[in-house]
């Protein structure tokens, strides 16, 4: 009897942490309060917090970098998006990995040259990126004005722009700016694997 309930209680860990996480995101469900940040320094040598865009509608976060060739090719998209909805929408950019290219003073360089529109940030720690549960760079979060995750994943359905047929993060956020339903809430994020730091062994280990 010992040995069964043994047995059971891996089984059980794995079904309760299902219950409390997403379809595809292991930390967070659809609904969830989004985890907040806070003095964060970005591209434009300010700090930034969550709290910062309290009146905007919609706050969509992406993890990714300037090191992963899918997240290079899905800046000018996310470019364009920022762009369309102007003061309705705020693009928060997070950069965790710890590449030269994908570092601080670098990617502020490649955010002048690109011109972004959007606020571009990097958490050294990456522990932001762990409280969300992001594994791929790109991958995409919506936050609607009350800062609950209504979307989560990729931002579309191929990551050759030509190829797109649906474009999930646009109507996510058409949905929420105008109060309605969203016909998808979560997919499968596409990209590159965010390079989390391996703990550093001690002498106990």
């Amino acid at each position: 009897m010992k040995m069964l309930r043994l047995g059971l209680l891996p089984m059980l860990c794995l079904a309760f942490s299902s219950v409390l996480a997403g379809q595809y995101n292991e930390k967070l469900k659809i609904g969830d309060a989004a985890p907040i940040w806070k003095d964060l320094p970005g591209v434009d040598g300010k700090k930034h917090s969550l709290s910062d865009l309290k009146d905007t509608p919609v706050v969509v976060v992406v993890f990714t970098c300037s090191s992963c060739p899918t997240a290079v090719n899905y800046e000018a998209r996310i470019q364009s998006l920022q762009l369309k909805y102007g003061d309705k929408l705020k693009v928060v950019a997070v950069g965790v990995n710890h590449e030269s290219e994908d570092q601080l003073p670098a990617i502020t360089a490649h955010a002048k040259e690109e011109k972004f529109a959007f606020q571009y940030i990097y958490d050294a720690s990456q522990n932001l990126a762990k409280m969300y549960g992001a594994k791929y760079t790109p991958e995409f979060f919506v936050l609607n004005a009350d800062r609950k995750i209504v979307y989560m994943g990729a931002m579309d359905d191929k990551n050759d722009p030509k190829m797109v047929t649906k474009n999930h993060l646009d109507s996510a956020i058409k949905s929420v700016l105008a109060g309605e339903k969203l016909e998808t809430t979560e997919t499968q994020a596409r990209g590159c694997l965010i390079r989390f730091l391996r703990p550093k062994r001690t002498d106990d280990d």
